[in-house]
Parts: structure tokens; C-alpha cells; sequence
């Protein structure tokens, strides 16, 4: 009896000891404790390659987070994984330059197969294996470990384990170059905070790209030094004659910063010659006429453009241009060039080649809406094509011709089109835009007669007419968002709508734990 006593004790003993220590987990509405781990190709976007096999990794109170010894973007990829994992397991987690056999390891190396952003993830019973050869792919990795954990990895307090991580390898490189989102921060705008939780987002379903779309009729949003009355005034108001605003150098700058924080650029945008009323209410000097027109707060599109004939003109784009290229340490400059309905084909022509010259001249690479194919794009010019047909004889032609494309064709990647006619926010001249319309097409095809290698990759824009708080932000974006991540990551074979739609019903438990306000879409089969 004694013997089958101290048994009993010793088995509850083992028991309570799996128990995590500290306080009391929180109850948990995002699956049971116990369920297995998720398969490894249960993340968006779907990896290139995936071997399931072996037992899992539990991370427990004496994992570690081993980290290259002399590399600073290693090391920042560590941190960031320790904060995510903190709040919600409880577990110290240290970050340590000390080699050893177990825990995370972030290790830089690697087949040059993956290339500047690709990782291989490979998981046994004692050890989760990142590696990549450079941070960026460090990084990417550890968003696919973070998707692997349960959605309760995202909660902000603690709760219950086990946290186990599924065993097998991914290797895994992106689709396209260029997978990026734009945030339109000129009709109304929005605060540094705001565009960094956006980042934060972004980074999870690993865009590499921040399009800012920063000046059009109704604002312009950042400070410029030698025409100060641009941000003053230009800046002051917004859609429907709200406050406006606009970002300082510094803060542009904190935005820079914190983008690369997550291997993130961005891509100032200045639209030009036309979408420029801020620019003409703030000067008139820059008016053919002379005079300075109101501040706009409307919708209407295609009614203002800088006076090409004017001289002025040009020292003014010159002076932007330097300043805008000086924050901005990525490779790109978008001039925009879209719906300059009062400008001529002539003036046009001329006017996007003179700007064109000023961008190489400080050093950038050119992109331009569409309408610039129907100029002339300088040599390593980048066009983004918006329409809805894929059947533009001059976007063919250029991309024929060397010019690389950016396809965000509204009708299936603008993020403020409606879901449906009774979506409250957003527009809908494109169309009603459901999730599986967004998703359910392919880049590398979308353009007959155009070289696949013609595609730098694809961009959600986020047009912000209607919309006024991020939690608009998050509505209109989710769940659209990861499938056009998913388009520019995983190779052309991964792309299946039924098999996404449940990889994504899957994401809804860590949208409502992340706080992110989403659209439940019918098309979806929502967890819980």
C-alpha cells in the first residue's frame, strides 16, 4: 500500500510539473491546450517545399533563442521572435550569442538557392532550425514559426500551452521581388503609430514592401524644406474637411526605420502632374494662371495638373524630389502619373520624361502608374498597372521592351473596393471584390504575350476615400491582404483556392486575438 502511495504521489508530482508556473493562464477560446501541432504547410503564404516528418519541438520554460555572434539583423530577428513569445507563454526566452546543440537557433548560411529572402526551417524533437543567408530570410522564417504556434501565441497575457511546433523541414523562397501594400495617406491621413501597426501586419504575411501614397488633391503629408507652404497648407485638411496632417522629416524618417525593423521598404509615392490641387492651393506660382485655387476635399478625380510650360515647374519637382530622395534610403520613387485628364498626350510625354531624369538623378528607380507606358519609360523604369483588363497594348509592349511590372489590377487588388453591395465602407467602380476574386488569379499569366520575367511582383493599394480609422484599415484589408501576400510569396503550383480558403479560416483566431477588425466573409469556413 505504501509503495502504490508514493507512486501515486510521484505520477501527480510529474503532472503538476507540466503545469506552467506563475499565475494562472488565462481561459483560452482559441482551440484546446491539447491539440496537436498545426502541419507544417498550414501557413500563409504556403511554402515552396514542405517534408512533414519526426516528432515535434516543445518550447517550454528552458527554451533559448541562439543567435549568430556577429550579426546585428540575426540578433534584432531574435528579439523580435522573443517578443512575440513572451506574453502569451510566460517563458523568459533569453536571446543568446552562445552556441549550443538545442532551443531556436537563427543561423546564417545556407545553399544559394534561397537567395536574399528565403530560409529553411527544420524541426526535430530537440532543436527549431532557422536557417538563411541573410536576416531578411531570418526574419521571413520566423513569421512562418510564429503562424506554426497556436493562434494563442498572439495573445498579450499568458495562457496555457503546449507550445509545439510540428517536426519536418520547410524550404521556402519567394515567388517575386517586390510584394508590397499601399496605404493612400493623402485623401485622409494617418498617424505614425497607425502606419506602424499596419507595418506590423504587413510583416506577418511577409510583404517587403510600403507603398505611401503621400500627396494628391485633398493633402500633402510631408514636410519639404524649400516649399514649406506644401505640408502647412497643403496638409491641412482631408476628405470631407477633417484636420488632414502631415509627417515631419523625423517622423517620415521613424517610419523608414521602423519598416527595415521588419525587412520592410518604403516607397515614397509623389503624384504628378496631375492629383495636384494640395500642391497648387499652396502655391500659386505653380498655377499656368497664377492663382492659387481652394483646398479640396472631395472625391472627384482628373481635374488639376501642375503647368508644364512653367520652368517653375520643374525647379519645384526638382526640389521635392532631392528632399523625398534623401529620406528615403530604398531604391525606388514613385511619381505616380495616373489621370492627368487635364494635361495633353504632349505635354504628358513631356513632362513624365523630364521627371523621369530627376529621379536618376538623385538616384532612384522610377515607378509610374501605367499611364506611363504610354509615354516613354526611362531605361529600369518600373510601371504598376491598376486596370482591369490585362489587355493594355502599351503596358504589353513596354514590358516587352525591358520595362517590369507591378500588377495591382483593381478589380481583384484594391483593397477599397466593397466586398459586396452592402459593405459599408470603400468604393466600387471596380466592382464588388470578394476574397476568393482577389485571390483566384496568377501574376506570371495575367498579361498574355508578356515574359513572365517581365513581373517585379504585385501590390494591394488601399485608396482611402472612405476610410478614416485603422480599424477601417483592418476591415478593408483582412482577409484580403494575406492572399495577394500569398500570390507574390508561393510559387505559381501552392496557388488553390480551396486549399487556401481553409488555410485562412485558420488565420481568423489570430486576427481576434491581435485585435484585428476583419471582414467574416461567407467564402471563408471560419474557425468557430
Amino acid at each position: 500500500m505504501r509503495r502504490l502511495r508514493l507512486r501515486l504521489l510521484l505520477l501527480c508530482a510529474a503532472l503538476l510539473a507540466t503545469v506552467p508556473h506563475g499565475p494562472a493562464a488565462a481561459a483560452d477560446p482559441t482551440g484546446p491546450p491539447g491539440a496537436g501541432p498545426r502541419p507544417l504547410d498550414q501557413v500563409i503564404p504556403a511554402p515552396a517545399s514542405v517534408e512533414p516528418g519526426g516528432r515535434p519541438y516543445a518550447i517550454g520554460e528552458r527554451t533559448v533563442i541562439r543567435v549568430p555572434g556577429r550579426s546585428a539583423g540575426a540578433r534584432e530577428a531574435g528579439d523580435h521572435l522573443a517578443r512575440l513569445l513572451r506574453p502569451s507563454t510566460g517563458y523568459r526566452l533569453p536571446v543568446t550569442t552562445r552556441p549550443g546543440p538545442d532551443g531556436i537557433r537563427l543561423e546564417l548560411g545556407g545553399p544559394a538557392e534561397l537567395g536574399e529572402e528565403g530560409y529553411r526551417l527544420d524541426v526535430s524533437p530537440r532543436a527549431v532550425v532557422i536557417r538563411a543567408r541573410t536576416a531578411s530570410g531570418l526574419f521571413h522564417g520566423v513569421q512562418t514559426l510564429r503562424q506554426l504556434l497556436p493562434a494563442r501565441v498572439e495573445a498579450r497575457e499568458r495562457r496555457s500551452g503546449p507550445w509545439l511546433v510540428a517536426g519536418g523541414t520547410v524550404t521556402d523562397v519567394p515567388r517575386y521581388a517586390y510584394r508590397g501594400a499601399m496605404l493612400d495617406v493623402a485623401r485622409h491621413f494617418f498617424t505614425v503609430e497607425q502606419v506602424k501597426r499596419y507595418i506590423d501586419q504587413l510583416a506577418l504575411y511577409k510583404i517587403n514592401t510600403l507603398h505611401l501614397h503621400l500627396t494628391d488633391d485633398q493633402g500633402w503629408r510631408i514636410a519639404i524644406d524649400s516649399w514649406p507652404r506644401l505640408a502647412a497648407h497643403g496638409g491641412s485638411t482631408e476628405v470631407g474637411g477633417g484636420p488632414g496632417g502631415y509627417y515631419t522629416k523625423e517622423e517620415y524618417r521613424e517610419i523608414v526605420r521602423y519598416a527595415a525593423g521588419r525587412h520592410m521598404t518604403v516607397v515614397p509615392e509623389i503624384d504628378m502632374p496631375g492629383h495636384t490641387n494640395a500642391a497648387l492651393a499652396s502655391y500659386a506660382e505653380l498655377n499656368c494662371d497664377g492663382v492659387a485655387p481652394p483646398l479640396y476635399t472631395g472625391t472627384e478625380v482628373g481635374f488639376s495638373s501642375l503647368c508644364v510650360p512653367l520652368e517653375t515647374t520643374y525647379d519645384f519637382v526638382d526640389d521635392v524630389i532631392r528632399e523625398i530622395a534623401a529620406l528615403t534610403p530604398g531604391p525606388y520613387l514613385h511619381i505616380g502619373g495616373d489621370e492627368a485628364h487635364q494635361t495633353s498626350e504632349e505635354d504628358y510625354a513631356a513632362f513624365m520624361e523630364r521627371a523621369q531624369r530627376t529621379v536618376a538623378r538623385y538616384g532612384k528607380t522610377v515607378i509610374g502608374w501605367h499611364q506611363l507606358a504610354g509615354a516613354k519609360p526611362a531605361e529600369g523604369a518600373v510601371v504598376q498597372y491598376w486596370g482591369t483588363t490585362g489587355r493594355e497594348a502599351e503596358v504589353a509592349e513596354a514590358a516587352r521592351g525591358g520595362t517590369r511590372l507591378i500588377l495591382s489590377p483593381a478589380d481583384r487588388s484594391y483593397l477599397d473596393m466593397k466586398y459586396d453591395e452592402d459593405t459599408p465602407l470603400g468604393l466600387s467602380w471596380a466592382g464588388y471584390v470578394e476574397v476568393r476574386q482577389s485571390y483566384d488569379w496568377d501574376p506570371g499569366s495575367y498579361f498574355a504575350d508578356v515574359p513572365q520575367e517581365a513581373v517585379l511582383g504585385v501590390e494591394a493599394p488601399l485608396w482611402t476615400e472612405t476610410i478614416e480609422t485603422g480599424d477601417h484599415i483592418e476591415f478593408m484589408a483582412f482577409p484580403r491582404l494575406p492572399g495577394i501576400a500569398e500570390l507574390g510569396w508561393s510559387p505559381a503550383s501552392a496557388l488553390d483556392w480551396e486549399d487556401y480558403r481553409t488555410r485562412l479560416a485558420q488565420q481568423g483566431p489570430r486576427w481576434e486575438l491581435m485585435g484585428i477588425d476583419h471582414w467574416r466573409s461567407p467564402q471563408v469556413p471560419w474557425e468557430g
